[in-house]
C-alpha cells in the first residue's frame, strides 16, 4: 500500500505527527507503508517501529535520523505522542474511518461491499 491509502486519521496521527518533529522520522513511517497489505498492518507495524526506535541507543540516532541527533527526550515525547495517536485510532472501527485525502482505497470499498 501508500501512504495515499491511509485513512485521514492515520495519516494526521502518524506521517503528520513524525514529519512535526523531524521529516527524517517521516520517512521511516512512509517506506513502512510500501510493506503493508492494508491499514491495520501499518499500523501494527508502525506500533513495532515505534518500539524499536524507543529502544535505540543515542548513537544510532545518526543512522535513524541521516545525521541529526535529536535528545533521547525529545524522540520520546513524540514517539509517546504517536502511540497514543494510534490508540485513539484503533478506537475508529476501519470502515468509519475518514478517506477524504485521496478517495477510499479498493480494500476498504470491498469490505464494505462484503458487509452490505
Amino acid at each position: 500500500m501508500d501512504t495515499d491509502e491511509l485513512s485521514d486519521e492515520a495519516y494526521q496521527g502518524i506521517i503528520v505527527e513524525a514529519e512535526k518533529f523531524l521529516h527524517d522520522l517521516t520517512l521511516h513511517f512512509g517506506v513502512l507503508a510500501s510493506r503493508c497489505k492494508n491499514e491495520e498492518e501499518y499500523i501494527d507495524l508502525a506500533l513495532k517501529l515505534i518500539g524499536e526506535i524507543r529502544t535505540a541507543k543515542q548513537r544510532e540516532y545518526l543512522d535513524i535520523y541521516f545525521g541529526q541527533e535529536p535528545s533521547i527526550k525529545s524522540v520520546h515525547k513524540v514517539l509517546d505522542r504517536m502511540e497514543n495517536n494510534i490508540k485513539m485510532i484503533n478506537k475508529i472501527p476501519l470502515l468509519e474511518r475518514n478517506f477524504s485525502r485521496w478517495g477510499m482505497p479498493r480494500y476498504i470499498r470491498n469490505l464494505k461491499q462484503i458487509q452490505k
